[in-house]
């Protein structure tokens, strides 16, 4: 049985479409204090229970609203629970940067686990480390191929994968080989959180067309100074290919404003519906998703859904 938090709704009914089966009946409500209620409408006793929930903006509240419903189910019975985070929020928070912080990817992990999870789905983490944090089976999804495939289909003719810092190089390597072409790199310096400095590009992109890869878009300061860096290097033009489109304030004003031809996106966190967004394609990783849980069902391999290319970058 699937059901869905309010976090994605459309996802989570495309997922049920691919799957041919309608979505579980659930209420969720919200009282005037802002605490949060859940009532599973239809009887899981003895059944297998997805519950897709991506923690996106507002992102404590989705999170407390899954970790409500994972409860509910277990206490209602449910054989196995599945929390399917197509978004792993607070992944970025994977170490101590610095005396005094927390690690709240690890403390996210175990409250899935203390609410009764037994098993998470989650697509493009931020960082390998992030599946060690769980004390329980991980099956880690990857937009990758789908991402690579749409931008061969548009042959853009001479093509160079950019990353946009060092960590994204094992992901850009992964794309290019995909697409048959070179890689180059930015080189950026980030002198606060949600502030970064693009220094420079190492590698050859004149006359070429660029497209930058990365797992995560945020404030997209990163990839619209880099594409003007990138032009400024004599590319073509500048497309952008990211999995998680978070997309916090400024981001739909400075994409709408650089010089980025086209930005590609999935649909693991909703685009908001008051922002510009002609740059902006979405590809739809509800039959990943529609798959991935099929097979974990049928206890059968997730890994030969992607021949073995989701393992984490």
């Amino acid at each position: 049985m699937v059901f869905s938090g309010r976090g994605n709704p459309d996802l989570s009914a495309k997922i049920a479409e691919k799957l041919e089966f309608p979505l579980g009946r659930v209420m969720l409500k919200t009282f005037a204090d802002g605490e949060i209620y859940c009532w599973f409408e239809d009887s899981i006793r003895g059944a297998d229970v997805f519950i897709v929930q991506s923690t996106c903006r507002p992102v404590n509240e989705n999170l407390m609203e899954l970790l409500i419903m994972t409860q509910a189910a277990r206490l209602a019975s449910a054989r196995r629970i599945t929390a399917v985070m197509p978004w792993f929020g607070y992944s970025r928070q994977d170490k101590k940067s610095r005396p005094r912080e927390p690690i709240t990817a690890k403390l996210v992990a175990d409250l899935l686990q203390a609410a009764g999870a037994n098993r998470v789905l989650t697509m493009d983490l931020h960082a390998g480390q992030l599946q060690g944090f769980f004390d329980m089976p991980c099956d880690h999804m990857t937009a990758v191929p789908m991402l690579a495939e749409y931008f061969h289909m548009k042959d853009l003719g001479e093509t160079v994968v950019v990353a946009p810092d060092a960590g994204a190089v094992k992901l850009a390597k992964r794309f290019a080989d995909r697409l048959g072409t070179s890689i180059a790199m930015m080189s950026k310096l980030r002198p606060a959180h949600n502030v970064s400095r693009v220094l420079g590009v190492i590698g050859d992109v004149k006359d070429k067309t660029a497209i930058i890869v990365d797992d995560i878009i945020d404030t997209a300061g990163t990839i619209c100074n880099g594409a003007e860096a990138l032009m400024e290097n004599g590319a073509k033009a500048v497309y952008t290919a990211v999995t998680h489109p978070v997309l916090s304030d400024p981001a739909y004003d400075r994409v709408a404003d650089s010089a980025l031809k086209e930005l590609v996106v999935t649909d693991t966190i909703p685009l908001r519906v008051d922002r510009q967004r002609d740059k902006f394609t979405v590809l739809s990783t509800a039959e990943i998703l529609a798959d991935t849980i099929r097979n974990v069902y049928m206890n059968e391999s997730v890994s030969a859904l992607f021949q073995g290319e989701n393992q984490l970058f």
